[in-house]
């Protein structure tokens, strides 16, 4: 019985060497993520805890939602952002030729928006901090939860 060995060729051994690199690096991403994620997690059970709510309901999806926008505003708030989430993704899936639908997703999606950011504001102002820290908030938000989390942001109440 004979056996035969396959020889790579050099394209061959080159794909491999990438492919290993490539998914090297995807692994190595992947570790990454996943130990931010367990930070933004300890962040959020600590902004809780700080405000007086059991840390563990941070981690509950839609709850922890409803219970942030009461540490932080009104719970009434979470119930608006929650029904425009839905209509948003509701109208998103007609199709219309005359262009109403869109009309009315943009102006959902305007007061989504608007929403959010005067929720980075109450979240902000909650803590003791100003319009600039909200700004933070805004546009990188994973980082100024960190820092509310981690740093020595006291809770100062609801800002309503």
């Amino acid at each position: 019985m004979e056996t035969t060995m396959y020889q790579l060729t050099d394209g061959e051994t080159a794909a491999a060497a990438v492919g290993g690199v490539l998914g090297l690096g995807i692994g190595v991403i992947l570790m990454l993520v996943l130990i931010f994620w367990i930070f933004y997690i300890i962040a959020f059970w600590k902004i809780f805890t700080k405000a007086g709510e059991p840390g563990w309901k941070s981690i509950i999806p839609i709850y922890g939602g409803y219970v942030q926008y009461k540490i932080t505003w009104k719970p009434m708030w979470f119930w608006v952002n929650f029904v425009l989430l839905f209509l948003n993704g509701a109208l998103s899936s007609f199709t219309d030729p005359n262009g109403v639908i869109v009309a009315l997703s943009a102006i959902v999606g305007i007061a989504l928006f608007v929403l959010n950011i005067a929720a980075m504001v109450k979240l902000s102002r909650s803590f003791g901090h100003g319009i600039g820290f909200a700004i933070g908030l805004i546009f990188l938000y994973p980082i100024f939860v960190l820092i509310l989390g981690y740093g020595k942001s006291e809770y100062q109440g609801a800002d309503l």
